[in-house]
């Protein structure tokens, strides 16, 4: 068994844009920029994006972050996503997900740009995806191609399955892994899926994205499968914080009798910020041609 160390490769990642936007410096070039809505005081968004922050300084970005409360109105988010769509230094821009209660995501999502839109959540963006045309795709999906190509995982005339079919995670990693070049026999799953252990004991490669710790047993697999665990789940525990981080897999007892697999946390988490960072140097580059 081996770890699919994200921390590691998405460092080697950001090692690689660093030295591209140095170049970009050299040449009388300004540095890429991505800016970041965050709406309300959620625990884990704001340490998200605190990640990307960090992230950005280490390649080199010009970061901004907007923080707004959390009785901020729909209103006064599309006015400030509206100043950023026309802001010409500003190259890719997110709103943190998720949106308090009283504010419609889909009308947020539907405002960005799409060519500012590095979350790759747009309908143009997503549509281009399903194309298989070139577009910002989901930091996270992106990342866990990125991650398996590191390792030099075969995708060709495997079988994958993804459990979980969220537009986020689910359905764009479905959609990557069927395409030409990666060429898997894709399956998804979900909730509604009968016999489920049935299609993951067939499985080559495993995408577990559902948000239910330690789902996935070690009866649901086979001896030698792939897999991606991109569930982050906080469980109480006996710990000072009081909690501990669960994937959605039963690491424990699935990971000995796995090829590869991903560590909660450090595994796709990174990924994720580090395509962030790919795509906005992408944004950036359309920018300048």
């Amino acid at each position: 068994m081996e770890l699919l160390n994200g921390k590691e490769t998405s460092n080697a990642i950001k090692d690689e844009i660093a030295i591209e936007v140095e170049k970009i410096l050299e040449n009388g070039g300004r540095r890429p920029s991505l800016t970041a809505i965050l709406v309300g005081e959620d625990g884990a968004s704001k340490t998200y994006v605190k990640n990307k922050e960090k992230a950005c300084e280490r390649v080199g970005f010009k970061s901004d972050i907007i923080r707004l409360p959390k009785d901020t109105t729909e209103e006064i988010l599309l006015e400030k996503i509206a100043k950023l769509n026309a802001d010409d230094t500003v190259d890719g821009f997110i709103v943190q997900l998720p949106l308090p209660k009283h504010i419609n995501e889909t009308k947020i999502i539907n405002a960005i740009d799409p060519n500012k839109d590095v979350d790759g959540f747009h309908p143009v963006n997503v549509g281009k995806l399903m194309l298989g045309e070139d577009t910002f795709v989901s930091a996270t999906p992106y990342g866990i191609v990125a991650l398996l190509e590191h390792y030099g995982i075969k995708t060709a005339g495997k079988k994958c399955v993804v459990i979980g079919r969220s537009n986020i995670v689910g359905r764009p990693i479905a959609n990557l892994l069927s395409q030409r070049g990666k060429d898997c026999t894709v399956v998804m799953c979900h909730s509604k899926t009968v016999n489920l252990k049935e299609e993951t004991l067939k499985a080559d490669i495993i995408i577990a994205a559902i948000g239910s710790p330690e789902f996935l047993k070690k009866d649901m697999i086979k001896e030698g499968v792939v897999i991606v665990d991109v569930g982050i789940t906080r469980v109480p525990a006996d710990t000072p914080k009081g909690y501990r981080l669960a994937g959605d897999v039963d690491f424990a007892n699935v990971a000995p009798h796995c090829s590869y697999i991903t560590p909660v946390p450090g595994g796709v988490g990174p990924m994720t910020i580090v395509s962030l960072m790919k795509n906005t140097l992408k944004a950036y580059k359309r920018k300048q041609k």
